[in-house]
């Protein structure tokens, strides 16, 4: 059915899409995707059904992995309409979503994010760079066997407290944003391993990005807010979350620096954070077509990213004036997504 659905009728994809006015007048947007984003697109949501009687927006934090494999799995009512994503597409999920035909999507950037790490409010604040925690949580640092057990064994500036960091598991976008912006960060940081990245990115990689499991590191879920908790209750513990959760819990949890830069709005904003990313929704283009309350949903998230709105009041920090009216632009007339950008 999912690639049959083109040869159907406009009337007919209604109908599969769910976007016509039934008995009760209502229509349905459903949004899967990351923990990270949940929040923010639950705002947008509250106040649209507020504003739209007739509409319900249901919004699943499955994490950004699972999100898009439910995003791209086809169209049609048993499909989700949006997903949200802690990181970029990958091309891998781009050509996924072709396959199976969702072949309209359309790309937001909504805000900045810091990809942060947190200790238990009062603690004695802890100051690393990207090396030591790639040091630290690489299951092989440079290649090598890993033997750290303390802070200290990596880095002889730091307390001799024993290594334990709580994060996400490998089907969230945060858990490939940490890949991204710190671990491999720390990694490249040698330049053998630069090298090796020209010599054979599978094994760089590798080398890079896979996290050691002698319980050092935790997978502690999806659910960021068990996490803040669970650090909060365990001095001596790292977690790694998104900014807004911690802005959220400052009572609980505080920031620890990275290269000397605490997170905040400011040094989000600026990119002068290391664990600073990009927050995005996806929208199936397929399904705008047929629901036009989702057209109207894009749309009113495009007005709640801005300088003051009610995402901004919940912690996720404003992209730079061009990429905002940007984000706008491709908003307003739901600008298809060219694969050939994604890596």
């Amino acid at each position: 059915m999912k690639k049959s659905l083109f040869a159907l009728p406009l009337a007919a994809l209604v109908a599969a899409c769910g976007g016509g006015s039934g008995a009760a007048g209502t229509s349905e947007i459903n949004i899967v995707g990351s923990s990270t984003v949940y929040p923010f697109t639950t705002a947008v949501a509250e106040q649209f059904e507020r504003a739209n009687p007739g509409t319900r927006v249901k919004v699943e934090s499955t994490g950004t992995g699972s999100g898009m494999k439910l995003f791209c799995a086809g169209v049609g009512q048993e499909h989700p309409d949006v997903v949200n994503a802690s990181r970029r597409m990958k091309a891998s999920e781009f050509e996924m979503c072709q396959q199976a035909g969702v072949t309209d999507i359309v790309e937001l950037a909504v805000g900045i994010d810091g990809l942060t790490l947190i200790q238990a409010q009062g603690e004695a604040p802890i100051n690393l760079t990207v090396e030591d925690i790639y040091k630290a949580l690489a299951a092989n640092p440079y290649g090598k066997e890993q033997t750290a057990q303390t802070w200290a064994d990596v880095n002889p500036d730091l307390p001799a407290i024993k290594i334990r960091v709580l994060g996400p598991p490998p089907t969230s976008g945060t858990r490939d944003s940490f890949a991204e912006l710190i671990l491999e960060a720390g990694c490249d940081a040698n330049p053998e391993m630069e090298a090796l990245k020209e010599a054979d990115k599978d094994q760089h990689k590798t080398v890079c990005t896979k996290i050691r499991e002698d319980g050092a590191f935790v997978e502690a879920g999806e659910n960021d807010n068990l996490l803040v908790q669970k650090v909060a209750a365990d001095p001596g513990t790292l977690g790694v979350l998104g900014y807004s959760f911690l802005e959220e819990n400052a009572d609980k949890v505080q920031p620890v620096s990275i290269g000397g830069v605490t997170p905040t709005e400011e040094t989000i904003s600026k990119l002068e954070y290391p664990g600073a990313r990009k927050l995005f929704i996806y929208v199936k283009g397929q399904h705008a077509e047929v629901k036009p309350a989702l057209r109207e949903f894009v749309k009113a998230y495009s007005q709640a990213w801005d300088k003051g709105g009610i995402l901004n009041s919940r912690g996720l920090v404003p992209l730079a004036d061009a990429e905002r009216a940007a984000s706008a632009k491709v908003a307003s007339e739901m600008t298809k997504l060219d694969g050939a950008q994604l890596k």
